[in-house]
């Protein structure tokens, strides 16, 4: 079992998870988070005063799935998020050491699904 994380443009959300359900991986978490990584954010003006801002809009994705749907849930997440531009995100694929769904009991790969 392995969790992965996915930190992606807002705007590629929507595609992402078309790509994602047409993959048959349903099971997400999103979030709206705030980072930044090589854009290092940008400069802006208002009133005269200049301003840096350097945590941008990101989204971040979380997705538990077993071992069999690794390689297909990373290949969706970056076909549909990759614009060739920096900043297109970052993925991260941990060990998920155990899962448990609440309502039946079920544990291990029965309780991701």
């Amino acid at each position: 079992m392995k969790k992965i994380e996915a930190i992606i443009q807002p705007d590629a959300l929507e595609k992402v998870k078309s790509a994602l359900f047409e993959n048959e991986i349903h099971k997400m978490t999103v979030h709206r988070v705030r980072g930044c990584g090589q854009q290092r954010g940008y400069t802006e003006s208002y009133r005269g005063k200049i301003y840096q801002v350097n945590l941008l809009e990101k989204v971040k994705i979380e997705i538990a799935v077993n071992d069999e749907y690794v390689k297909t849930t990373i290949d969706a997440i970056v076909n549909a998020a990759r614009s060739g531009n920096i900043g297109d995100g970052k993925i991260f694929v941990t060990n998920l050491e155990q899962c448990v769904r609440i309502r039946t009991g079920e544990e291990g790969q029965e309780a991701i699904g």
